[in-house]
């Protein structure tokens, strides 16, 4: 299950109190205050883990939550910090808080999100909710006047809060089509990822990264986004779940069908594809884009290949067949020039 969004409830651990103690000793039997403090609460800890590709973890436990501090104790002992909570998150993961009201016409309970953090460093640890400090022991509040105080301050209470979480996966390109388009197939060939392939629509159903490498220094990440349908851009078939994972991509991709053999248009289906691009985000659809005409092994290719050149003259078009992996040499020259980087 394949989960990319989702609210979760944070709390990190409350402080301990402070100790109320006064020293028994052989020779002191009435010695002074001697009340450790308490310890620490833990800290709510989010770790960037790129092994984790899904939020499937916090759908079966929502509850991100920390130990509680230890109470002080006596003889100025401090009481143990509480553990730390460490939740492991995959990279691209953006954080919201949820702020909760209600709508003044109705009366009905409404949530607002509050952007938090956006997750992207391999390894980063970050502190979602702090733990609460230790409240102070009794020797603290001894005075020449107040030479037995019985005064101890509670440790405080964590942070507290319920979150959003979501996921927008991480790559340089992203290739972006119709269902059946060949998308999966062609990031088979280009990298070592291998998501599902068959001939029916939506055979892909959550968004797959493959790694392109070029040489032994340099590479690119490539993302399989699951098909869009026309009215993407308003969530239907999902299109806010699907689109919202090609948002970090430096260059999009459209594969598209040159043959027509789902009995669809190559032209219509890139202007339909653009227009999708354009109502989600006038961000992303400046993002530089090309053509992939996909399946060229197969009839009636050639002759939309012509009609896709002539109506996209200024746009980089690769006839490529994903299926024989004809025109992949080009294809990964422009994306080495284009968006590869070093391998640290």
């Amino acid at each position: 299950m394949f989960v990319d969004q989702i609210k979760v409830h944070a709390r990190a651990g409350k402080g301990g109190d402070g100790s109320v103690h006064f020293h028994r000793g052989k020779y002191r039997p009435k010695g002074g205050p001697d009340g450790g403090d308490g310890g620490r609460g833990g800290d709510v800890i989010l770790k960037v883990d790129p092994s984790t590709d899904s939020l499937r973890n916090f759908f079966f436990n929502a509850k991100l939550h920390a130990k509680d501090g230890q109470g002080g104790m006596g003889e100025q002992r401090t009481g143990k910090s509480g553990e730390h909570g460490i939740f492991r998150v995959p990279p691209g993961l953006v954080i919201s808080r949820i702020i909760e009201g209600f709508d003044p016409e109705t009366g009905e309970p409404t949530e607002e999100f509050e952007p938090v953090a956006d997750l992207t460093e391999v390894g980063l640890e970050y502190v979602l909710c702090k733990g609460g400090r230790g409240g102070k022991g009794n020797q603290h509040f001894k005075s020449p006047t107040n030479q037995t105080p019985m005064e101890a301050t509670a440790g405080e209470d964590g942070e507290e809060g319920r979150f959003h979480f979501e996921l927008r996966s991480i790559a340089d390109a992203g290739l972006v089509g119709f269902p059946n388009a060949g998308k999966s197939t062609l990031l088979t060939k280009l990298s070592h990822a291998k998501p599902k392939v068959a001939n029916y629509p939506f055979t892909t159903l959550q968004p797959h990264v493959g790694v392109v490498e070029f040489t032994d220094t340099r590479r690119a990440t490539v993302a399989d986004i699951p098909g869009l349908i026309e009215g993407a851009h308003a969530n239907v078939g999902l299109g806010h779940d699907f689109l919202r994972h090609i948002m970090r991509c430096r260059v999009l991709l459209f594969v598209v069908d040159t043959a027509g053999s789902e009995a669809r248009d190559p032209i219509n289906d890139i202007e339909t594809l653009r227009t999708e691009i354009k109502l989600y985000s006038s961000e992303l659809a400046k993002r530089p884009w090309c053509i992939l005409a996909n399946k060229m092994d197969l009839p009636e290719s050639e002759e939309n290949l012509a009609r896709l050149k002539e109506r996209f003259k200024r746009i980089k078009i690769f006839p490529i067949s994903a299926n024989e992996g004809d025109g992949m040499e080009k294809l990964m020259g422009y994306l080495d020039k284009t968006i590869a980087q070093d391998i640290e």
